[in-house]
């Protein structure tokens, strides 16, 4: 599998979110990271489902739509009706994750699952058959521009090794041209990246160098 690159917006410009996503779009992107934060879960408020519904509009990429919310459940219908191709929930929402994972899927969208820093990857163990992607936050989740931490990485190879399928293993938080090797190494296929991307002088080249 080819590596999927899914650039954040957090990291675009809002005032002009339909120029920059042209922009990834131009650069050889695959997909759109849309983090979705309420304030509760995760510090930081972000975007909801008008926005999603905007740029399914502007945009023929696939919206993955990362949920770092409290009561995700609630949401999934007005997302994926919005446009979101991807939803992917935390895991320490506590909510019931196999009833989760087949609603997202009823509303023909791919589900994932996310784990935070300090959750170890054993607890996605019963999931991995019944999902399409696990992401792995190499940062605390809530802020963008943060530093990659090291020992998250490990959990990548502990999920490739435990996944029977071509379970897509994305990675979100510090990621550049040198963690994204350190990432692929451990047999991630997907990265999330913002900063990187959109402060970059030539987007397409940043691409270039994470695929």
């Amino acid at each position: 599998m080819n590596t999927i690159i899914s650039p954040s917006i957090l990291s675009a410009d809002f005032a002009n979110l339909e120029r920059d996503i042209k922009l990834i779009e131009k650069g050889g992107a695959d997909w759109v990271h849309i983090d979705v934060m309420d304030g509760h879960f995760v510090p930081n408020i972000t975007i909801g489902v008008p926005v999603v519904k905007s740029l399914k509009k502007i945009t023929n990429l696939p919206l993955d739509v990362h949920l770092m919310i409290e009561n995700p459940d609630k949401y999934i219908e007005p997302f994926a009706k919005a446009g979101a191709d991807i939803l992917t929930f935390h895991y320490e929402t506590g909510v019931n994750i196999e009833k989760t994972i087949t609603d997202i899927k009823s509303y023909g969208a791919k589900a994932g699952i996310s784990i935070k820093p300090k959750t170890q990857p054993e607890v996605l163990l019963p999931f991995l058959d019944k999902i399409d992607m696990v992401l792995v936050m190499t940062v605390e989740p809530g802020f963008g521009g943060q530093e990659f931490i090291n020992d998250c990485a490990e959990k990548i190879k502990f999920i490739k090794e435990n996944s029977k399928r071509d379970l897509i293993i994305q990675v979100d938080g510090g990621i550049n041209d040198k963690t994204a090797q350190i990432c692929k190494s451990y047999g991630a296929n997907s990265l999330v990246a913002g900063s990187y991307i959109y402060k970059s002088p030539d987007i397409t080249e940043a691409i270039k160098s994470l695929k």
